[in-house]
């Protein structure tokens, strides 16, 4: 197993973690209420996915 030879310093590490980014969730509008949703996931606001019911609405 691969074992550092030397402390990393605290600059090297915050910049090498300075690369990672969020984004934000990617919404599209439901086809049934056309409310904003997460792509592959219930409506919240209607319970349908893929054109059938499937929760009961909220």
């Amino acid at each position: 197993m691969a074992v550092p030879k030397r402390k990393m310093s605290r600059s090297n590490t915050r910049s090498r973690r300075a690369q990672w980014k969020t984004t934000a969730p990617q919404l599209m509008a439901c086809p049934n209420c056309r409310e904003p949703k997460l792509p592959h996931t219930a409506c919240p606001t209607c319970g349908t996915y893929n054109r059938r019911q499937v929760t009961t609405p909220s």
